[in-house]
Order: C-alpha cells, then structure tokens, then sequence
C-alpha cells in the first residue's frame, strides 16, 4: 500500500490518519463546525470520483472513509478521533427484543429494492425528515440530487410503504461482494412511532444476509452524539481502531 505525499497528510491530527488503499492525491478541507459534537470543529481530506470499483470503495472503507455524492472523504480533525466507522458481522448478528418488537410494529410495510432514482416524492419526504427530525429545512433539490443520487458506486435504494402505498421511508446503500454500506436513510417523522431508522437497519442486515455479504457498514459511530451512538446498539459490532484492525466493540473499548 502506498502511503500518501506529506501534503496530503492531515496537520495536528491526535494521531496519523489511516492510509488510502492506493496512492490517489488528497485534498484537506478548512476546519467548519463539526455537524455531531457542539463547540467542536471538524476537518476532512477528500478527493472527488466519477467512478470507482466496489471493492475498492470496501477498502476506502477499511481505511476509515465514507463517501456524500461523488466526494470519498475522512475525517482528520485536530485533536479528536471520536468518529470511529463501525460495522456489524452478519451471520454473527443477534436482534434484540426491542428490535423483535420493531420488527413486528413495522409488519405490514411493503419493501421494495432497485436502482436509486430521485423524484418528487422522496424530495418531498427528505425536507420533511429534515425539517421535523433535524431542525435544518432545505428546499435545495440540486443538493438532494447531488448528495443521495450522485453515486460512483454500485448502489442500492430500498423504498418502505405502508398498505395504502404511500411512501414511509427511503434507505440508501452502496453494495459489493464482502459489503453492504449504509450511506443514508430518511422518513416520515410522523410516523416516528414505528422506530423506521430502527427497522431500516434490521432489514438492510436481514438483505444482506440474504446475498451473503459478510458485512454491513454503518458509518461512523461517534460516542456523545445521540444522532450517532444508537449504532453500537446493534451487536456483535466491531470498531476499527487506528492502526487499521477492526476489533469487537467491547475490546476496542477496553482498548481506549
């Protein structure tokens, strides 16, 4: 594996940042608000990509990068590393009661998986997901399209609707062979009672059992952050670490 120029690497960062899994230039964002952790600031190294391979994107995963349209990103803040990808084994996974519950509150939804495709509709859910979940209404369709449907990856749209055929929730992943990544996922906040974030992963994890990819992808999970920390609810998970060793999430902890 190549490591990167010295121009490319991240400056004052608690702890060198993993290598990308090929030699590829690097650009290092300013510093801006960090959107999980108030008073924070964040900072990101990026490149844009028209194309890239799946299992390659996997690697870029496994190197602690996610990716927002075309853009493949990590971050290198200054003095913080509590945004730690977090992924769960599939054939190791184990629902909960809660999650038993959920899956039986969200019975009678009907699913359906296809390629992503933007329409007036799911604008329509996002700005409300946005405006009732997150306080942060948009009326920026350019943006939607380019943020959620600008994939360079094989990517996968899941759409949830209740039996009178109107759309609940929308979940957005990118897919290969040893990986299904979550990349987005919003709903109707007026049905915030079904817990579908909830549902969404269990089903994304029961699809991806079902192709039998060994992994699922959850982004970061960020300890403090409540919009993050519900993602180590779901077990057995495991952390990746900064030397590039994903380990089960209570011996990453204990290795803190």
């Amino acid at each position: 594996m190549d490591n990167p120029s010295s121009a490319d690497r991240p400056n004052s960062s608690a702890y060198p940042a993993l290598s990308p899994p090929v030699r590829i230039p690097l650009i290092t964002t300013d510093d801006h608000p960090c959107p999980y952790l108030p008073g924070q600031t964040a900072r990101n190294r990026a490149v844009f990509v028209s194309r890239m391979p799946p299992l390659l994107y996997h690697q870029f995963m496994d190197a602690g990068f996610r990716r927002s349209g075309k853009v493949i990103y990590q971050p290198v803040c200054g003095a913080c590393r509590l945004c730690v990808p977090i992924r769960i084994r599939v054939a190791d996974f184990v629902a909960t009661k809660s999650h038993r519950r959920c899956l039986r509150h969200n019975a009678d939804l009907s699913i359906s998986a296809g390629p992503p495709q933007p329409s007036d509709e799911k604008f329509d859910l996002y700005r409300r997901y946005l405006s009732g979940c997150h306080q942060t209404p948009t009326d920026d369709r350019t943006a939607f399209d380019s943020f959620l449907y600008d994939s360079p990856i094989d990517t996968l749209e899941f759409e949830y609707r209740d039996p009178a055929g109107r759309l609940l929730a929308v979940g957005i992943c990118d897919r290969c062979t040893q990986s299904l990544s979550s990349v987005y996922f919003f709903y109707d906040p007026n049905d915030s009672r079904r817990g579908l974030g909830t549902f969404g992963i269990l089903h994304e994890i029961h699809f991806a059992s079902k192709q039998s990819i060994p992994y699922y992808y959850l982004g970061y999970w960020v300890r403090g952050c409540r919009t993050m920390d519900y993602k180590a609810a779901f077990h057995p998970c495991q952390l990746l670490g900064s030397d590039g060793i994903w380990r089960d999430f209570e011996s990453a902890q204990e290795r803190e």
